[in-house]
């Protein structure tokens, strides 16, 4: 008798994408709906490695002027000055704030970069049917998913800011180029996350147990 797993899709079932229904595979081989919630069925999401690499990509390339044009642009009746992420990172840790630094490097600096690096091994690993290490690859996933909200630490100071010193008439603050980036690093990741099936991890284990057997 075979020790090979029996899936889901091997059964005939599929799992909805949005309402995480199970239902079974019409047998007229037709295109499959959920029954719930009416959503399109497929066995895995479709071009799924193809889309999360565009969007990696797309994030990439964003994580550039994120990194190096403004992301905050303060006025005042003694001159403007324009501050990069990394740079309001030095003056916190300059100014005795380097607990607050700290935490702006690891959520705008460190986190986005290694979500982009994370998911870039997950589609690598899968594309070479990897098979080590597939429980702590779906936990990373999970970690990707969990923390992409997390993400936008610098826009919500820069708007908390700017909102507290527009109060007064002595200085304007308001957010840089590098914040429509920034925003647009966590948003295509968080997009790449969604179009990734975590279940291609799991398909080349069982196609080479099924060589096997």
């Amino acid at each position: 008798m075979s020790g090979t797993p029996v899936t889901a899709a091997a059964r005939g079932l599929l799992s909805c994408h949005d309402c995480g229904l199970v239902s079974k595979a019409p047998q007229t081989g037709g295109a499959a709906h959920c029954p719930r919630c009416s959503a399109r069925l497929h066995v895995r999401k479709p071009e799924s490695v193809a889309r999360a690499w565009a969007l990696l990509i797309a994030a990439y390339i964003m994580y550039v002027p994120a990194n190096i044009l403004p992301m905050m642009e303060t006025g005042s009746l003694f001159g403007s000055q324009d501050d990069t992420i990394m740079s309001g990172v030095v003056y916190l840790w300059s100014s005795g704030s380097w607990d607050l630094a700290v935490v702006v490097f690891i959520a705008s600096i460190m986190v986005p970069l290694l979500k982009l690096i994370a998911m870039t091994l997950l589609l690598v690993s899968v594309q070479l049917r990897s098979v080590r290490l597939l429980v702590q690859r779906t936990r990373l996933y999970r970690v990707v998913e969990l923390v992409g909200r997390w993400s936008m630490l610098d826009i919500y100071v820069v708007t908390i800011l700017a909102a507290l010193v527009q109060i007064g008439s002595l200085a304007t603050i308001k957010a840089g180029p590098a914040a429509l980036a920034f925003g647009a690093v966590v948003v295509l990741t968080m997009f790449s996350a969604m179009q990734f099936d975590p279940r291609l991890i799991w398909d080349a284990l069982q196609k080479e147990r099924t060589e096997h057997d």
